[in-house]
């Protein structure tokens, strides 16, 4: 019998999508030229791997709670992130923008880790000579670290099984194929197969492992969506390129929280974690400047200070621009529609600029109401106090909605010196908050007031 022709398949390296024919623009993510033909690998038999026994059904009250074991990577910021700690036969993605550090960061979380565990560290990209030379160039205890250069997935597992370390990483997760799959190395099936494969001999093996990842334009992880439901915690780097800053955040994570927040700084030794990130996005001048505001933002288990600025300037276009960096573009617009239906304040001839400042990525609803009265301070050209910090949710009734945790960011911003607090009524303390004057508003007018007093 004539075997049946294989079934060609069209899908996206950017967002992963497939379609049944070639199309120059991907519907999904709008990107040009990135649909690849691709023809999958047979679906393996179901039964092969059957060897007469089935796992036992038991109810959900007599599996036995055990605590999953940690290793310390001696980078409390990073334990942070990851939850407590690195899980024993757990897989970890890093994600980031070329050159943002990713590599640098783990060779100097290996290095550490390989004085008293086994690591391999595989490399795809660079040369043995290069990372080597990294190490050499930061000054890291590299004696005992393993370093292998290799793109096959099923020679790197024949190569663990041998070694048996108790870390692996794969850098990058891009440039690894697997002989299952016969596109080329960085295609959509290439990328899925191959980390299903290393995830699957992880959990075998209780082998934790690293995978670094590259992004899109669009700032998502290149490959398809399927990836991030496959392993178990995902980390993204973030930051600029004129920043020495670099902030991690763990955007999935089966052993911890999620949205957790580790803050790091670029020197010539390599990146270092800084444990007081509020103290580095205070660095306010000594005079108050118009538009300036500082609010309280709850990322992953802790309050975190930080200063977002608005410019608000005559437009002379026909439609003004609304600019963002660090928070929504479709938030400001609405709390911009918001402040003039409940607070009566006109800005749809106004340009307006709002910036949070550091490169952090604010994506609680919790400030709202900093950004609406640095609006406003920009606009009527007055400062805001330097000891006041701010934070609320903002409904389109104008009510000021209460945020979680909120003694725990008055506790926080009392710990740097700030003296008044703008808050929602619903999160003001029963007892009296000593060295801290609280003004507990209900609606978008009340906090307007509330500043025109100040």
């Amino acid at each position: 019998m004539k075997e049946g022709k294989a079934k060609i398949i069209f899908a996206c390296d950017s967002c992963g999508a497939t379609f049944s024919k070639w199309l120059g623009q991907c519907p999904e993510c709008r990107e040009w030229d990135t649909i690849k033909e691709h023809r999958p690998a047979p679906a393996p038999n179901p039964f092969s791997g059957y060897s007469g026994e089935l796992s036992p059904v038991q109810p959900i009250s007599q599996v036995a709670l055990t605590s999953l074991p940690r290793i310390n990577t001696g980078i409390s910021e990073f334990d942070r992130v990851l939850g407590g700690g690195l899980v024993r036969g757990s897989v970890v993605l890093i994600g980031g923008d070329p050159g943002v550090g990713k590599s640098t960061f783990l060779l100097q979380v290996c290095c550490r880790l390989s004085e008293d565990t086994k690591v391999l560290y595989v490399t795809g990209e660079e040369s043995p000579q290069q990372i080597a030379m990294r190490a050499q160039r930061l000054r890291l205890p590299n004696q005992h670290l393993l370093l292998m250069a290799e793109t096959s997935v099923e020679n790197i597992c024949i190569t663990a099984t041998r070694e048996q370390p108790q870390i692996m990483v794969i850098d990058s997760i891009q440039t690894m194929h697997t002989a299952a799959v016969g596109s080329a190395p960085g295609s959509v099936s290439q990328v899925r197969e191959s980390a299903a494969a290393l995830t699957h001999f992880a959990k075998q093996s209780d082998l934790a492992v690293f995978l670094v990842g590259h992004v899109t334009k669009s700032g998502d992880l290149a490959g398809p969506r399927v990836l991030e439901h496959i392993i178990d915690v995902v980390c993204y780097f973030e930051g600029n390129s004129d920043s020495r800053y670099r902030v991690m955040r763990a955007v999935k994570n089966r052993y911890g929280a999620v949205n957790e927040l580790g803050v790091f700084a670029m020197t010539e030794s390599g990146l270092k974690e800084i444990s007081n990130p509020s103290a580095i996005f205070l660095s306010r001048p000594s005079q108050p400047m118009p538009g300036s505001a500082v609010m309280v933002i709850w990322e992953g288990s802790r309050p975190l200070l930080v200063e977002v600025q608005a410019l608000v300037d005559e437009s002379h276009a026909e439609n003004p621009r609304r600019v963002t960096v660090g928070i929504e573009q479709n938030r400001l617009v609405m709390l911009l529609a918001v402040l003039h239906r409940h607070g009566d304040i006109v800005t749809y001839n106004q340009d307006v600029f709002v910036n949070v400042v550091g490169g952090v990525k604010v994506n609680e609803t919790g400030a709202d109401l900093a950004i609406l009265l640095a609006i406003t301070s920009s606009l009527r050209d007055r400062p805001l106090p330097t000891d006041l910090i701010i934070f609320g949710e903002i409904g389109l009734a104008g009510e000021i909605r209460p945020v979680p945790n909120g003694q725990e960011r008055l506790k926080e911003a009392a710990k740097h010196g700030f003296r008044r607090a703008i808050i929602p009524k619903a999160n003001a303390p029963q007892e009296k908050f000593s060295g801290m004057t609280l003004f507990a508003v209900e609606k978008l007018t009340d906090a307007l007031a509330a500043i025109a007093d100040l």
